[in-house]
């Protein structure tokens, strides 16, 4: 459905608003000469003093036509003509303008190749996302629908031995278990692109959210555990707890928590001493769908609902070096004083 369309009627262009008012401007001092040689009685020509003022006021007239030209009226018929092509051509069209003018203009051009950019890395996104999310309900469900026929068919053909039978029931049981799942992360994901309430918390506060979540794992805050986040608790422990689910699965007994204040920022750093990520695979660990644990139900979609809902307060997460296990930095807006 297209957005709310303008009432199509009659309106002056802003080149015609601009020049009607810079033609009244000029009319103004011939008006004021003719007026005076109106009262005058002598009958006398205009002097070369009146020519002069007259031709001063049209000077002027056309240097402040061809500023405004410049400098308003030229940039904005650029900026609309730019969106157009932004929203025929998608990615290619997104440059920038020749001249901006003003400084108002170039703010106004700026916010709009950002809101553009956003827009188009969303169309991306969600193109992307729909392929993947398509291949992963393609395979539980052409599993079950083999189970499920290879046990309607079952009077047809040879029967099925009680350990057979109940092998493909645990395969559908299985694969309803991988469905359910995965339309719960997708559930997660599209919560985490909205906006959550505002609020402020600490590492100190994750740190005992994640030991109530996750008693089997060794938790260790340090640093600036005290300093505020702008996130709210509740989207500290999403985006914390899919991290601390990875390292559980990966066998750690042992979480690292690190938080540094730098600047505005605070980073914090996560680490384990689980099995650790393969350098062949940290390229694509931060990609949607990416698991290596998709036999035993893995999803692949935590650290995108991490990095998604980090997005959404400002922050960022990356993959970083370390010696042993996984470890991830995360950088996030820090809060008001607490």
């Amino acid at each position: 459905m297209s957005g709310p369309r303008v009432r199509p009627k009659w309106r002056p262009s802003l080149g015609l608003v601009v020049f009607s008012v810079l033609l009244a401007v000029l009319a103004l001092p011939a008006a004021i000469v003719i007026w005076f040689r109106a009262l005058d009685n002598t009958g006398s020509q205009m002097g070369p003093v009146e020519f002069g003022a007259l031709a001063v006021a049209l000077v002027l007239t056309l240097i402040i036509a061809v500023v405004v030209t410049r400098t308003i009226t030229g940039p904005i018929d650029a900026l609309v003509r730019r969106s157009e092509e932004i929203g025929r051509g998608g990615r290619g069209a997104i440059r920038p303008l020749d001249s901006y003018g003003t400084r108002e203009i170039a703010r106004l051009a700026q916010s709009l190749l950002d809101l553009a950019g956003r827009l188009v890395d969303r169309s991306e996104y969600v193109q992307s996302f729909a392929a993947h999310v398509s291949h992963e309900l393609k395979s539980p469900l052409t599993a079950i629908r083999g189970a499920a026929e290879l046990l309607r068919d079952e009077e047809a053909g040879p029967a099925m031995t009680a350990a057979e039978r109940r092998r493909f029931l645990d395969h559908i049981i299985a694969d309803t278990d991988r469905l359910t799942i995965l339309l719960g992360r997708l559930r997660d994901l599209a919560h985490a692109e909205l906006p959550m309430a505002a609020g402020q918390t600490n590492v100190a506060a994750v740190a005992e959210e994640l030991a109530r979540r996750f008693p089997q794992l060794q938790l260790a805050p340090t640093g600036d555990t005290g300093r505020q986040l702008a996130l709210s608790l509740e989207a500290a422990a999403i985006i914390f707890s899919h991290l601390a689910e990875n390292a559980a699965q990966h066998g750690a007994s042992r979480l690292e928590i690190a938080a540094v204040a730098r600047g505005d920022s605070m980073i914090v750093t996560i680490a384990d001493n689980g099995g650790g990520i393969s350098p062949g695979n940290r390229a694509l660990v931060l990609q949607p769908f990416f698991t290596t644990r998709r036999e035993q139900g893995g999803t692949g979609m935590g650290l995108d609902i991490a990095r998604a809902m980090l997005r959404a307060h400002g922050g960022s997460i990356r993959l970083i070096e370390s010696e042993a296990g996984a470890a991830f930095e995360i950088e996030l807006p820090g809060g008001s004083p607490g």
